[in-house]
């Protein structure tokens, strides 16, 4: 197949373009190099040195299974992601291009609206491209399970049968996006299921949990394909946090009680469920909706986990519970379905104590690049 992956120069573009590369499609990558903007921005940076999108293309020309060309194109720019489409001709588009931070969009007005135009109107534009120029490509979208919240009720896969007066319908599941960022998200996917029920487009939306791990196969083959790590307050997850905090002897810094729950996914496994939807692709006019992520847990169950790794490597790791800066629920029902992508054939990789392991490891190998006044919460909802 021939592939455009938007936003492949980011943490989940970047590995997922070189996953499909290798295994024979022909990749063409699409980024702005705006990630790299927001580090110098907030003065936070990848533990993980990496290289420039250009050096990273260059480089996996070498490996690569099928041709592998890079775009530096933003998708707020119409006609230049009009150009990519038309010159490439995808079959499918992963549409990883986004500001994907809830904290960065709760900064202050300017970056919610940012925020909102950024991903918004990028995803606008994609639609009207391929509505004009390639109306039969499928489009994979990253969404997230942040979407729908934290409902008292179970959580489905997109849409949900409601009995209401005597009458029957499925209807888009109820969302309550809790940032600026995850309102973003919500009305990408109404418009993507507007473009689909009006324009016979075809869409796969992803509906992620929180990714954690680092490299895959393929960006361990060369020091020049790493992946870049977050551990930051406003980027970073709070696996990888709390791991830099392990190796870095800080106390792990847990918000509130820590009752918050989540999906939680490998990068791994990330990278191979958007293979598995780009091989079984959505029909014309259809709008489905796959909850991607394959275990659950909360965040005072990630630092224990964290603590109990890091005491078999010597490392004393105390738990600090710190003032939640964000406005949620603390304790809250969580049960979310997720069958459909493990009845196309994901096989998980759930979270072993290797990988917590592996992650504490690469941050004392990096520890110089640590900055450890990047990881207290500074950005708050209130």
């Amino acid at each position: 197949m021939r592939i455009l992956i938007t936003g492949g120069d980011g943490f989940c573009g970047w590995p997922t373009a070189l996953y499909l590369s290798r295994r024979g499609h022909d990749i063409a990558v699409l980024d702005s190099g705006i990630r790299r903007e927001w580090d110098r921005e907030l003065g936070s940076d990848s533990l993980v040195p990496i290289a420039s999108l250009d050096e990273r293309t260059e480089t996996w020309k070498t490996y690569a299974g099928g041709s592998f060309v890079a775009y530096h194109v933003d998708m707020r720019d119409y006609d230049g992601l009009a150009r990519t489409v038309g010159e490439f001709g995808p079959d499918a588009i992963v549409h990883f291009a986004e500001q994907r931070s809830a904290p960065y969009s709760m900064i202050d007005r300017d970056h919610a609206v940012f925020t909102q135009t950024n991903n918004v109107v990028g995803t606008l534009n994609l639609l009207y491209v391929m509505k004009e120029i390639a109306p039969d490509c499928h489009l994979i979208k990253l969404g997230t399970m942040g979407e729908y919240g934290t409902p008292n009720i179970d959580i489905e896969e997109g849409y949900i049968t409601i009995s209401y007066k005597g009458r029957v319908d499925t209807l888009p599941y109820p969302k309550q996006p809790p940032s600026m960022y995850h309102l973003s998200k919500v009305h990408d996917s109404h418009n993507i299921m507007f473009a689909c029920r009006t324009w016979r487009l075809r869409a796969t939306d992803l509906n992620q949990g929180v990714v954690y791990g680092v490299q895959t196969e393929e960006t361990r083959l060369d020091p020049r394909l790493a992946n870049r790590m977050d551990y930051d307050q406003v980027f970073g997850t709070a696996l990888n946090r709390f791991c830099v905090q392990a190796a870095a002897s800080h106390p792990l810094t847990v918000y509130g009680a820590g009752g918050q729950t989540r999906g939680f996914i490998n990068i791994q496994d990330t990278v191979r469920c958007i293979e598995i939807a780009a091989l079984h692709p959505a029909e014309p006019g259809e709008f489905r909706v796959f909850n991607q992520f394959t275990e659950e847990f909360s965040v005072h169950d990630l630092a224990a986990r964290v603590q109990a790794v890091a005491a078999t490597m010597d490392i004393r790791a105390e738990l600090r519970h710190v003032p939640n800066p964000r406005v949620e629920s603390e304790q809250h029902y969580y049960h979310a379905a997720h069958t459909r992508l493990l009845e196309l054939g994901l096989t998980p990789h759930l979270l072993r104590d290797a990988t917590i392991r592996e992650i504490i490891e690469m941050a004392q190998e990096h520890q110089t690049r640590i900055r450890l006044h990047t990881i207290m919460p500074t950005v708050t909802w209130a």
